[in-house]
């Protein structure tokens, strides 16, 4: 397996939404809320908008799942934006594991949550502070 790349979210970033969940239960409702609070927005290119409306709830499930199932809880789905991007911020509570592509696992194995957030955004990484792992994914808001 190999490690994600460690680096901070970009330093500019404004908070725009924080999700609180402690179990897979409230997935259904982080989809939605996250559908609601991106449809229409001002950043997201017009023609492109279903697209990376998609991209990036799909990738925030991704990511809050393997919080949920591999972390402690509660875990935070944050949402921030930058003039040039969005970025989810996705934190747990254990510190004593890293994040860990599963580039070696045969496909119907499971474990491809970070490598699809690879896939569908512009650049993912991951950081600690004193309390929590936090794995984040920049999505382009401009063409």
């Amino acid at each position: 397996m190999t490690s994600l790349r460690t680096s901070p979210p970009p330093p500019r970033a404004e908070h725009l939404r924080t999700w609180i969940l402690t179990d897979a239960t409230e997935l259904r409702q982080l989809r939605a809320s996250l559908h609601r609070e991106l449809t229409g927005h001002p950043r997201l290119p017009a023609e492109d908008s279903d697209d990376i409306l998609d991209r990036i709830v799909l990738v925030a499930t991704e990511l809050a799942t393997n919080a949920i199932r591999h972390g402690i809880p509660p875990t935070e789905v944050r949402l921030l934006r930058n003039p040039d991007s969005l970025i989810l911020d996705v934190a747990d509570h254990d510190l004593s594991t890293i994040p860990e592509l599963a580039d070696t696992r045969p496909l119907h194995a499971g474990g491809r949550g970070l490598l699809l957030a690879q896939s569908f955004s512009l650049d993912v990484g991951w950081y600690a502070t004193q309390d929590t792992k936090h794995i984040w994914a920049a999505f382009a808001t401009r063409p």
